[in-house]
């Protein structure tokens, strides 16, 4: 794929054309993506043409509003091919989606003797909810751990997912590694032997993958699966939690108040239908309506290509630094295994310190633990750099990422 293709997309994003941001190279789209144009717009034509609270109103502009609310519910469910709209439940974000799987299925189905298997790649979001089931329901927690490339092999989930293991939380992409985990056939396991052969709930934590590639919730088989609008081009503060209905059916609330009842009284009340029974209060409709479109946004380009751009731009980061002595890249060897996210240290040069110099040249990049102390302390490092691309970089930048990294040692004093 050309790069004059990604380099007039581009355009579309009003920051890298703004005073503020003038030369802005960002390598941080793994922490949040920018806004193009439709998405902004779409934010401003809601609230500007559509405003009321949906759900509720049995006038016009609430039944406008509620139209386009129920309709990006519609959107999600076509893009990640879930059954039925009413699987999708919305969200302030993969961390909130997770919480609720936690509370409303892993409190009532945990038992003591029980295990939950996760990864040692897992966000903190992906974690710190199970470690709190798991010490409340005086279950288990077990750890899938990679190889030194960075996958997890057969051997290692075969070993760790047995009769015991009663849910599986999964990182669908890792966001460190880029590496994109063996979640059909690890479900695919789970399903077979988990809970003494009745199948594990698999949880998939997609916030790295669904802006990446193309997702297919079906296809997987997964249980549940959660991602974050603002990784996607959408607005922070939604995020989507995908379920299946009948596990949906059977899990209680975990808000409660208005909206999300269909009847009460002063002991008791009747809860809604799912997906509303897990949408309490005043709905993020504006954010949901831009989510939609910024799904449609991503899907005209086409997963395709987007994958080949991500693997495009770190081949070129990855490329220009292999022989560089002081500079290692975390994770697999292949380009091709990070979706566009180059995770390094150098010789010498705390992350911080690495941060700190590039964005005094105008570059932006994340360092620390990334959210993943426990990866941190398994690679035996206590944080790093690191750049994530997005379809909107351009080999360039790439370029000029490589060149600038060559030097940081040097900024630094020392003389190689």
């Amino acid at each position: 794929m050309s790069d004059d293709f990604f380099k007039n997309i581009r355009k579309d994003f009003p920051i890298f054309s703004s005073k503020e941001n003038e030369g802005l190279l960002y390598f941080d789209s793994a922490a949040t993506a920018q806004r193009p144009q439709c998405v902004i717009d779409a934010i401003s034509h809601f609230y500007a043409t559509n405003n009321a609270n949906p759900l509720r109103g049995l006038y016009g502009l609430s039944v406008r509003a509620t139209d386009e609310y129920e309709n990006a519910r519609q959107t999600v469910a076509t893009f990640i091919n879930a059954a039925q709209a009413s699987e999708i439940v919305f969200t302030r974000n993969s961390s909130e989606s997770l919480n609720l799987v936690a509370h409303s299925y892993g409190y009532d189905n945990v038992n003591e003797g029980d295990e939950i298997v996760i990864s040692i790649m897992e966000h903190h979001s992906n974690l710190l909810p199970w470690q709190d089931v798991a010490k409340a329901k005086k279950a288990k927690l077990v750890f899938l751990e990679p190889n030194t490339q960075g996958i997890i092999e057969k051997t290692e989930y075969e070993a760790k997912i047995n009769a015991k293991t009663k849910i599986v939380a999964i990182g669908h992409v890792s966001n460190v590694l880029g590496i994109t985990n063996p979640v059909k056939e690890i479900i695919d396991y789970a399903h077979r032997v988990g809970n003494g052969g009745k199948g594990a709930v698999v949880v998939v934590d997609g916030a790295q993958s669904t802006p990446h590639i193309k997702v297919d919730v079906r296809e997987l088989d997964a249980d549940f699966f959660v991602f974050s609008g603002h990784k996607l081009c959408a607005p922070m503060g939604i995020g989507v939690l995908y379920g299946k209905k009948a596990l949906l059916e059977a899990m209680r609330p975990f808000l409660t108040g208005g909206e999300m009842i269909e009847y009460v009284t002063r002991e008791s009340a009747t809860y809604a239908e799912v997906p509303h029974k897990f949408e309490a209060g005043t709905v993020n409709a504006g954010d949901a309506v831009a989510l939609g479109e910024a799904i449609r946004y991503i899907s005209a380009i086409s997963f395709d290509k987007i994958e080949e751009h991500d693997n495009a731009l770190a081949k070129i980061i990855m490329d220009g630094i292999k022989d560089n002595p002081y500079i290692h890249v975390i994770g697999n060897s292949d380009s091709a295994k990070h979706s566009g996210i180059v995770t390094f240290t150098i010789d010498g040069v705390h992350p911080h310190d690495i941060a700190s110099i590039l964005d005094s040249e105008n570059i932006a990049i994340r360092a620390g633990h990334h959210c993943a102390q426990p990866l941190m302390e398994f690679l035996k490092v206590g944080s790093t750099a690191r750049a994530s691309c997005y379809f909107y970089n351009t080999e360039e930048e790439a370029q000029i990422f490589v060149e600038k990294l060559q030097k940081v040692r040097s900024w630094m004093g020392y003389k190689d």
